[in-house]
């Protein structure tokens, strides 16, 4: 499941029906593992059982996002870190998700993330299978930030679906249920509304999902790594 790849969970390791797939080898954190050539880096992490945090790439056959800004390691040769999700495995490459520099610029997006979300987890729907609590576990960072204050949205619950709860507060603003609607789901019934600041995910013109003709495939709930999409 998508879910389960945005946690950090092993995503699977078949590659199709007996196709040659061609291979070649990087080290991760001192680790030395084989990777499918192609692949990114942050998910040939991930199938290693190496961490990286990550909220808005939804699989590795999808388009990254690119907009968390979570999964920064460093790559040696590189002057600067890059987004893993971005760079593709080459042979012989070192990387290293856990240096100095890489903390830093993750500990400062993890911030600028949860300065915009409220830290409700006992009440949350995905308590005890959120992301956002899953970095915080393995990156050893408070979900409550040091450095900024918190200026959290105040926006209406659209609790109108039979099926569902969106709950726009505690919107990270990753794109999953927009990349499902759109180009997995072909239904684009969620889009980004707005731009900066006041940026929200919703329907058009704000509808209610109950008159967005939504097909009720519940896939955006699925990938929500957080509570913002919620079965009821």
């Amino acid at each position: 499941m998508i879910i389960d790849q945005i946690r950090g969970e092993r995503p699977s390791l078949q590659n199709g029906q007996g196709r040659n797939v061609e291979t070649l080898s990087l080290t991760i954190n001192g680790k030395e593992i084989v990777a499918e050539k192609g692949k990114k880096v942050l998910w040939a992490a991930l199938e290693n059982g190496i961490f990286i945090p990550h909220l808005c790439s939804a699989g590795e056959n999808s388009l990254p996002f690119g907009g968390c800004r979570l999964c920064f390691v460093e790559v040696e040769g590189k002057k600067e870190p890059v987004a893993s999700c971005t760079e593709e495995v080459t042979d012989g490459m070192i990387v290293n998700t856990r240096t100095a520099s890489v903390l830093r610029l993750v500990r400062m997006a993890f911030e600028l993330i949860m300065s915009r979300h409220p830290i409700i987890c006992r009440e949350c729907p995905a308590n005890k299978k959120c992301a956002l609590q899953d970095i915080s576990r393995e990156m050893g960072f408070k979900l409550k930030p040091k450095k900024l204050p918190q200026i959290l949205p105040d926006l209406p619950v659209d609790d109108s679906h039979s099926l569902f709860t969106y709950n726009p507060n505690l919107c990270v603003l990753c794109g999953l249920c927009v990349y499902i609607c759109n180009e997995i789901v072909k239904e684009a019934i969620l889009d980004f509304n707005f731009r900066g600041f006041i940026t929200k995910v919703g329907t058009f013109q704000n509808r209610p999902l109950a008159k967005a003709k939504c097909n009720s495939c519940l896939k955006c709930v699925e990938a929500c790594p957080v509570g913002a999409l919620s079965r009821k």
